[in-house]
């Protein structure tokens, strides 16, 4: 568990899987909140301005829809769920601007073709989840790269779901190509 942090810390997909699941997607919360306010501070630095919101203008906007839509739901107020929906655009719109930036920064990097569809974030789950994991594979050896450390490896994304490293591709390849779904279509 680390605080953001300028370069950004190199969170690895198999550790951000580790410790959401058992935490009901808590942990996710706190790294998407990191992620956010390191590119965020990342962008102030590097180009004078900031295309994201940061952790506390993404996800507090958030959690304050779904809260605030929640409870005047409960208290039988039909606007309830309009609140939690525009709650629900907010987070959308802002994971669609998060594969975004990671494919801006791994260009930057030279890394060719972006890896991401950003556009995916749309996709319903769990397409909407391969190009989430993507990102936070992506975006891990990006930082890695960025703060001079050796890139240890992933064995859930580089191994177990090798659609997760693997170079871009499109929704057709992807249903097509059973070979990267998982370790043992290969």
């Amino acid at each position: 568990l680390s605080p953001p942090e300028v370069p950004g810390v190199s969170r690895p997909a198999w550790f951000v899987v580790a410790a959401s699941v058992p935490t009901a997607l808590v942990w996710y919360g706190y790294y998407k909140f990191s992620v956010e306010e390191e590119l965020f501070w990342d962008e102030l630095l590097r180009e004078g301005r900031a295309t994201g919101c940061g952790g506390y203008g993404t996800l507090f906007p958030f959690v304050y829809a779904i809260l605030l839509g929640g409870a005047l739901t409960l208290a039988g107020v039909e606007q309830g769920s309009e609140v939690i929906e525009a709650g629900s655009l907010w987070i959308l719109a802002g994971q669609v601007n998060l594969y975004r930036r990671v494919n801006d920064l791994c260009q930057q990097r030279g890394s060719g073709q972006p890896p991401l569809h950003a556009w995916w974030a749309l996709l319903p789950p769990p397409l909407d989840v391969v190009v989430g994991l993507r990102q936070v594979h992506f975006l891990a050896k990006f930082w890695a790269g960025e703060r001079g450390e050796p890139w240890g490896g992933d064995l859930l994304a580089e191994e177990w779901f090798p659609f997760i490293s693997a170079p871009r591709f499109t929704l057709s390849e992807f249903v097509r190509t059973p070979s990267m779904w998982f370790w043992f279509t290969k």
